[in-house]
């Protein structure tokens, strides 16, 4: 196991979107409604790019949910060219793990499939908070 890179997101970034989850049946409706503000934000056209943002925003809510210490809050950031998923959670002690080893199929791959799908990774603590961000090109 290994834990993903302290490091804070882009601090020029520049809030878009900003959903407050207390519960995963609210994590459908943060799917459909980051697809459309992805669409509506990217430089070019969002396709696989929306789509990869909303799994990558799904998989970082649910750990947050499950893992850590409600409420659960979902940021979208642009910084020039990048778009940024920012989850947050109010538990400061536990830092994301990623488990390198665990068998497809076995659970757990959000941090994995964040991983894969974003161009960078990392997460950072604020006085209350504890984030994992994933950044993408727009």
């Amino acid at each position: 196991m290994s834990s993903l890179p302290a490091s804070v997101p882009h601090p020029a970034a520049v809030e878009l979107r900003c959903w407050r989850l207390d519960n995963f049946r609210e994590l459908r409706r943060l799917r459909a409604d980051l697809r459309d503000a992805v669409a509506g934000s990217a430089n070019r056209t969002p396709g696989d790019l929306a789509e990869r943002m909303a799994v990558v925003a799904t998989e970082l809510a649910t750990n947050a949910l499950r893992h850590g210490l409600p409420p659960t809050e979902v940021r979208l950031l642009r910084d020039h060219d990048r778009l940024i998923i920012d989850v947050a959670d109010h538990d400061l002690q536990a830092a994301p793990v990623l488990d390198e080893d665990r068998p497809l199929g076995a659970g757990g791959l959000g941090l994995q499939l964040t991983r894969e799908f974003a161009v960078d990774v990392g997460w950072y603590i604020t006085g209350a908070t504890k984030h994992v961000w994933a950044g993408f090109p727009s």
